[in-house]
């Protein structure tokens, strides 16, 4: 028989239980409408960039091209404040760990997208080494070929090409007009990236490649009719845009390019650029201290350098010996094929020291290949490809085999730790591999994040055996002390007043970079603001986080479980990285 007290007793439990249910009911509203909203921004971005909707494996439109005239550009950025206003209507407390880490990162990549267009980033469409033009020259080697369907969206987007070039000098226009372009400076060149594509025997198209042969899965009977109607969409489409976009870059575009350099002399630039440093660094930070930053860590690493160079035996001072290593010959290849096959060896030993490093690795495979021809002479050292979602491809490291003289072995095993293992492949692969992640998420691109662990990775090295040679060390070394010169070299371009001849000094003053990549690089960090703090600051971020935890958990930190923490969710700000390490590291001590 139950008194009064018991029944008090089964009230508040009853009350209680009747608190849990609601909570949790809309704790699950929110969820739902989170993930509700995940997915209409992802059809929609999906819809509006068919580049990245191939990417994504979803074949919805692997026929079309994006519209990018001004008017669509308005109704994208309408759009995500529509979404912004929808996700910050969400309660976030009411969210769970995993699903707030999205909620924060929608939140941003929202604001971020928001910003460019409100600065009219969107009006620059090139870069110095990159570009629309640029990525579409790589069109056969993105989209899937294997069936007869595959064929005909690919024709398709060839067909498509001067229309989109169309667009895409209509917003150049825009930024002409305005004054919102790349300096003329970086341009010098530039042309070859464009007039590359403008032949006069169509089968010397990098176009035709896919046509030259034919999967199996392609019937006989369809492929003369493809071959012919891929050589009009190639004739009519690609080589016709190219020339169109060749003809306004040399007549209109170059000529009257703006001759300043930093972004702080562009429309509004200076709170533009300090915009570029919290969006690339995802850290809430100034120029200035940035560049401070740099300007320590060059003191310490160069501190590293005059070392090795004493061990050497070299009895000439810092300058002379980045003579020496720029001029001797046993420090390049003498071929491209060469120097493909060293870099490929250091990545083959990489990969049987991964188990030591990580306890998580990835399915996807790599490949090593050169630059591709029409790209070389403007592209960076090396860089690493990803793989299309549900391709039959795998990602690739590229190796820049032009001009070799600038290619110094001395530095290929930074670079192919950086780009290949355990850089880019690894932390991409394992991205894509992650489950119950929105889709949006797996392809999210935050620099600091991916660039700072490229970065890291060089460092790795130490701890699986490269390196031994002094040289190599030095080559690792200079590396670091490239991504520290960015810190200083980008904020003093455009937030300082730096000129490019004092830019290119400063580079290659304390680097052994060679002069080519001393000035491809400048020129990129003149035409891309930003970016190349990334590297740095990120790579800053994740030695701290790893130090705190050596630190916290003595011997019984694991460099694997910590690896598992920085790698698991995917690519995610700084400031998330850190409070996952945080959590990871309480309930380590709670054990």
């Amino acid at each position: 028989m139950l008194n009064a007290r018991s029944f008090a007793i089964v009230g508040l439990v009853s009350l209680l239980a009747s608190d849990v249910t609601v909570r949790a009911q809309a704790a699950g509203s929110a969820t739902a409408r989170l993930h509700s909203l995940f997915a209409e921004a992802w059809t929609f971005e999906l819809r509006e960039d068919p580049f990245l909707a191939t990417e994504a494996g979803v074949e919805l439109h692997n026929s079309k091209l994006p519209s990018v005239t001004k008017v669509d550009e308005v109704r994208r950025a309408r759009v995500r404040r529509s979404y912004l206003g929808k996700l910050r209507a969400i309660p976030r407390s009411r969210l769970g760990a995993r699903d707030r880490v999205s909620y924060d990162m929608f939140d941003r990549m929202l604001e971020d997208r928001i910003a460019e267009f409100e600065f009219g980033s969107y009006r620059i469409p090139i870069l110095a080494d990159a570009g629309f033009h640029i990525e579409f020259a790589q069109l056969a080697s993105r989209v899937p070929l294997g069936t007869t369907r595959d064929y005909e969206n690919y024709i398709a987007r060839l067909n498509a090409f001067p229309e989109y070039t169309r667009q895409n000098i209509g917003i150049m226009r825009e930024g002409m007009a305005a004054g919102f372009t790349i300096p003329k400076v970086t341009m010098q060149g530039y042309d070859v990236t464009i007039a590359t594509h403008v032949v006069d025997d169509l089968t010397k198209s990098v176009f035709y490649k896919p046509f030259e042969s034919f999967p199996t899965t392609v019937p006989e009977g369809d492929r003369e009719r493809l071959r012919e109607a891929g050589k009009r969409a190639i004739a009519d489409g690609a080589i016709a845009g190219y020339r169109a976009f060749l003809d306004f870059m040399t007549t209109d575009y170059v000529p009257r390019a703006r001759t300043t350099l930093g972004a702080s002399e562009l429309p509004n630039g200076r709170a533009y650029y300090d915009y570029l440093v919290r969006s690339y660094t995802t850290l809430d930070v100034t120029p200035k201290q940035v560049h401070d930053i740099g300007r320590e860590e060059v003191r310490r690493i160069r501190a590293e350098m005059d070392a090795i160079i004493r061990a050497t035996g070299f009895t000439g001072d810092f300058a002379a010996f980045l003579t020496f290593l720029r001029t001797d010959a046993r420090f390049y290849a003498k071929t491209g094929e060469e120097l493909l096959k060293e870099a490929s060896w250091i990545a083959k030993r990489m990969d049987g020291q991964l188990p030591l490093l990580f306890k998580t690795l990835p399915r996807l495979p790599y490949g090593v290949e050169a630059v591709p021809a029409h790209l070389a002479p403007k592209y960076t050292a090396g860089r690493y490809i990803s793989a299309p979602k549900g391709s039959t491809r795998p990602g690739y490291y590229w190796v820049n085999t032009y001009a070799l003289e600038s290619r110094p072995l001395y530095a290929l095993e930074a670079l192919t730790l950086h780009e290949a293992v355990p850089g880019h492949h690894l932390q991409f692969a394992l991205s894509r591999e992650l489950e119950g992640l929105p889709e949006f998420r797996r392809f999210a691109g935050i620099s600091a994040y991916s660039e700072g662990w490229g970065l890291y990775s060089e460092r790795l090295g130490l701890e699986a055996g490269f390196y031994k040679d002094p040289y190599r060390n030095f080559g690792r070394l200079t590396y670091e002390m490239w991504r520290a010169c960015r810190l200083v070299v980008d904020t003093g371009l455009h937030s300082m007043g730096w000129t490019r001849d004092q830019a290119m000094e400063f580079m290659a003053s304390n680097t052994a970079l060679s002069l080519h990549e001393v000035k491809t690089e400048t020129d990129r960090y003149i035409s891309w603001p930003g970016q190349a703090l990334a590297y740095k600051m990120g790579e800053i971020k994740i030695r701290e986080l790893r130090g705190k935890a050596e630190a916290q958990l003595g011997d019984r930190f694991d460099v694997r479980e910590f690896h598992d923490v920085v790698l698991r969710n995917g690519v995610v700000p700084l400031t998330v990285l850190e409070g996952e390490v945080n959590t990871w590291l309480a309930s380590q001590k709670r054990r």
